[in-house]
């Protein structure tokens, strides 16, 4: 009964209503940044451990070597999956066989998997 005179209190009055609502937003964003540090994210770079629903997902890095330019960059797994057009192509990498494939001047390799 005292509780809810008090909780009628802090509805009555306006400044404290308001410093309650941002106390307990504040408390709430507080254990979101808590359960956010805590969560531990794994990282796979060994292929064969990979699952195939996870091959071609944001969280999949893959590595890129242009041979006609000679240069190189990182791509995730929904822009390597645009290149991997071939299904046989397709079906080697996703069982396993290959950590790698070959699309016209591009040679694109499996790096790691963070998620």
């Amino acid at each position: 009964m005292k509780q809810d005179k008090e909780i009628e209190q802090i509805l009555l009055n306006d400044e404290r209503y308001e410093q309650f609502i941002k106390d307990k937003a504040q408390q709430d964003f507080n254990k979101i940044l808590e359960n956010a540090s805590k969560k531990e994210i794994a990282e796979i770079t060994d292929f064969k451990q990979m699952k195939s629903e996870n091959l071609f997902s944001k969280n999949a890095t893959y590595f890129v070597i242009n041979k006609m330019s000679k240069t190189t960059s990182y791509i995730n797994g929904m822009q390597a999956e645009s290149f991997l057009v071939s299904p046989y192509e397709r079906e080697k990498f996703l069982s396993g066989k290959t950590d790698a494939f070959i699309y016209k001047d591009n040679y694109i390799k499996f790096y790691k998997y963070k998620g």
